[in-house]
């Protein structure tokens, strides 16, 4: 009976040292990754805002994400300054105010391929916070206020987001100011007969930094 004790305690030793002996090797076998390569894997563009389309305007206050394929080195977060610029770690002063995401990627792509070779840049919007990416609504409507752009939006969409029209509202004398080609024009509005009748043909396509005005009942 001793024997067969020591025999036991003997196969149960041998048994534990081939596992952690299977371990080891088990775990020696498994390849090293490095830091770099992870960061290589895992690194995605971040998603743009909600609304902001290929023809968003960049412009001060907006926040943006310089995105530059397989070198995290380079990609950064970057919010537009007051003078138009941003700082990207090449190039300190570029001007991004007034051009579209795809334009400054392209711009940015002409600076860095001195220092890198066919470089790939995406700008993404992360948040869009300049005048170009709203809407203002002014004049007789229960709340008066900027309303932040969306692809696809319209007068009804703006009118809804400020409350509706004010008791004393000329609904019908309402215009919208839009800048085309430089130039402001007015767009005469009938929102009376958008909101009470239901005349879509009232309903508009909004752009960005259009202002709806809405202007007082004459008595």
């Amino acid at each position: 009976m001793r024997l067969n004790a020591f025999a036991v305690a003997g196969l149960a030793a041998l048994a534990a040292w081939g596992a952690g002996a299977g371990g080891v090797a088990q775990g020696a076998a498994t390849p090293a990754v490095s830091p770099q390569a992870q960061t290589q894997q895992v690194q995605q563009p971040a998603p743009p805002a909600k609304g902001v389309s290929p023809d968003y305007v960049i412009g001060p206050g907006d926040e943006l994400q310089v995105f530059v394929w397989r070198d995290p080195e380079l990609t950064t977060t970057v919010p537009v300054r007051p003078d138009g610029k941003i700082s990207t770690p090449l190039d300190e002063d570029m001007v991004a105010v007034g051009k579209t995401p795809q334009q400054l990627s392209r711009d940015i792509e002409k600076v860095l391929s001195i220092y890198v070779k066919s470089p790939q840049v995406n700008v993404i919007v992360t948040k869009p916070a300049n005048a170009f990416s709203q809407v203002k609504v002014i004049g007789q409507v229960l709340h008066p206020a900027s309303v932040p752009y969306r692809e696809g939006m319209t007068v009804l969409d703006a009118v809804l987001a400020v409350g509706g029209l004010s008791t004393f509202a000329a609904g019908n004398r309402a215009h919208l100011v839009r800048m085309e080609n430089g130039k402001q024009v007015d767009l005469p509005m009938k929102l009376d007969a958008l909101m009470n009748s239901g005349d879509m043909s009232q309903n508009l396509a909004l752009r960005p930094g259009d202002v709806l005005v809405v202007p007082e009942s004459r008595f």
